[in-house]
């Protein structure tokens, strides 16, 4: 199933196949395994019961590639109300918000709704989500996507960071040129997420077959737990949380200064047996209308998922 992942891949951007995905009466049942739902009551009652059992969040209002100004304008309000909605539920503290520039502007082409281009509005609406998180005891992450956004993202980040230190940020482990980014990345007070990467990347800017991922994931994850920065190992492979845990007694990190994440809906018996071994572990949760793209990209990911929708398509579990 593994050779399926391009395709698949290919097919989270096609919209005649979301349309004929999305209106199928099977998804929804399969969607909800990895969506926390589509509204804010839903994300909060997620977070509720994650927090519960001694999980922290990291929360992804779903949408990418917003095209006008109005619809970014609609996810930077969509964030603020999240906050709200945690603060008021008493459960923002140790929070924080994953937010992909593209949705908050960054696709926008020159012209009215972006005079200086969309990486101008992205980085503006990125400044504002951090103040409401910062303002409010959370935190932000910024989501990596494809490697053409890469060098946006980073210029971003340093100017979030001016505010807010310890703005956190994923990088892709697939991509050729990460082991140079975290060079940059890891300095003291800073906050990184690594990921193998979901992306369909051609073959000159990322390692592509599952077995250079894997190796290219554990030499960047000697990088990041060698920095001096706050290490975030986004990982479900039993090798890799073995490794992880392996590197961060061999650079003395203590508990408070590394954590897992992992995805909603994903080795959920997995994250509550590290939390139990003293581990931190913080699930990414999406929820939103617009799931279609991350829906179709945990699908590629990972075999067990693509196995899962395909018996559930024809009425099995």
């Amino acid at each position: 199933m593994y050779l399926l992942r391009r395709p698949m891949l290919a097919l989270s951007t096609r919209t005649g196949v979301r349309d004929a995905v999305t209106a199928a009466p099977l998804t929804g049942r399969v969607v909800e395994r990895f969506i926390a739902g589509e509204t804010l009551h839903d994300a909060v009652t997620a977070v509720g019961r994650l927090h519960d059992a001694g999980l922290a969040v990291s929360l992804d209002h779903l949408g990418e590639n917003t095209v006008d100004r109005a619809g970014a304008d609609a996810t930077v309000q969509a964030y603020l109300d999240l906050l709200d909605g945690l603060a008021v539920a008493g459960l923002v503290g140790d929070a924080e918000v994953s937010v992909k520039l593209s949705a908050v502007g960054g696709s926008l082409p020159v012209g009215p709704d972006a005079p200086s281009g969309g990486a101008a509005v992205a980085r503006e609406n990125a400044r504002r989500i951090a103040a409401a998180a910062y303002g409010r005891g959370a935190r932000m992450t910024l989501d990596m996507e494809d490697h053409r956004t890469v060098d946006d993202t980073l210029e971003t980040l340093a100017v979030v960071r001016r505010d807010h230190p310890d703005v956190g940020v994923a990088v892709q482990a697939m991509l050729r040129r990460t082991p140079g980014d975290l060079a940059a990345l890891t300095g003291p007070g800073s906050r990184v997420r690594l990921v193998k990467g979901a992306y369909d990347e051609p073959d000159d800017v990322a390692f592509t077959e599952r077995a250079e991922v894997d190796l290219a994931y554990v030499r960047c994850l000697q990088l990041l737990m060698a920095g001096r920065g706050y290490s975030m190992v986004g990982s479900h492979d039993p090798r890799i949380i073995d490794i992880a845990g392996r590197l961060a007694a061999d650079h003395h990190r203590p508990p408070a200064r590394w954590e897992h994440q992992m995805l909603f809906g994903i080795r959920a018996d997995e994250q509550r047996r590290l939390v139990a071994q003293g581990r931190r572990v913080r699930v990414y949760v999406p929820y939103g209308t617009d799931w279609y793209g991350y829906f179709m990209r945990r699908l590629a990911e990972r075999p067990a998922n693509l196995a899962f929708f395909l018996r559930s398509m024809v009425g099995g579990r």
